[in-house]
């Protein structure tokens, strides 16, 4: 007759024969070796959000030509970091159309087209428009006068002419108008196609700082104007800023 094995041994602090030390031992190398993971991961996560942060400037700035190949290892090289986190981030570029991905060669920035770009305007406009125009109606001015700061960091870069630093200022100040409605969806989509919509198309010259400027400034007007609450200048502004070419 088949008889089952002896269940394992186990021992307590209590077992005959086990040093209570050892088990101290035991117990203080697992919570070193516990706490250790959690600051890997974080690091892990840090360094590919520093090279996917680098990827999507160079791709503001054209340095990342379209239709050009390029590897992980050479990316890496570049960053000074392996591999590994510059494939993550090429895939999460790969995600939001940027790029494709082309098994054992690398990644293809992909060409889009002036049509493409005038779809990403008129599809933001249609998104964004009534809900400012909703806002302008419904939040008090005090709200809107925190957002000054924001606004002042897209002039800031703009005068400086950095176009990565102005591409990152301009999201967050459209970000954070269309969080004072609440949907966190609504502002999650807008901002993934205004990103996509700071791509420059192939060969374009790059953007002025004068151009920038210029943008930054329909921040400010369009602020003073939500904090006057002076809606009859606020739909020309609102529509203007989304279909100045």
């Amino acid at each position: 007759m088949y008889q089952h094995p002896p269940d394992p041994v186990t021992y307590s602090r209590e077992s005959p024969g086990r040093d209570p030390e050892e088990d101290r031992v035991h117990e203080a190398a697992h919570v070193r070796v516990t706490a250790l993971i959690p600051t890997q991961k974080v690091l892990r996560h840090s360094v590919r959000g520093q090279v996917l942060h680098a990827l999507r400037a160079a791709l503001v700035d054209g340095e990342l030509v379209p239709g050009e190949i390029y590897s992980g290892p050479a990316l890496g090289e570049r960053f000074g970091v392996s591999a590994t986190p510059v494939r993550e981030a090429m895939q999460q570029l790969a995600l939001e159309g940027a790029v494709e991905c082309l098994p054992n060669r690398g990644f293809r920035v992909l060409s889009r087209t002036p049509r493409a770009l005038a779809e990403l305007a008129e599809v933001r406009a249609l998104l964004e428009v009534p809900v400012m125009l909703r806002l302008a109606r419904t939040v008090p001015a005090e709200a809107w006068a925190e957002l000054r700061p924001a606004a002042a960091a897209t002039a800031e870069a703009a005068a400086a002419g950095d176009l990565p630093a102005y591409a990152d200022a301009d999201r967050a100040f459209h970000r954070e108008v269309l969080s004072l409605g609440g949907n966190e969806q609504l502002v999650s989509v807008a901002e993934d196609l205004h990103r996509r919509s700071q791509w420059p198309l192939p060969g374009a010259p790059r953007t002025r700082r004068e151009d920038l400027v210029a943008d930054a400034a329909e921040h400010s007007a369009l602020l003073e104007a939500l904090i006057a609450g002076d809606l009859p200048a606020l739909e020309p502004l609102i529509r203007g800023h989304f279909t100045t070419p």
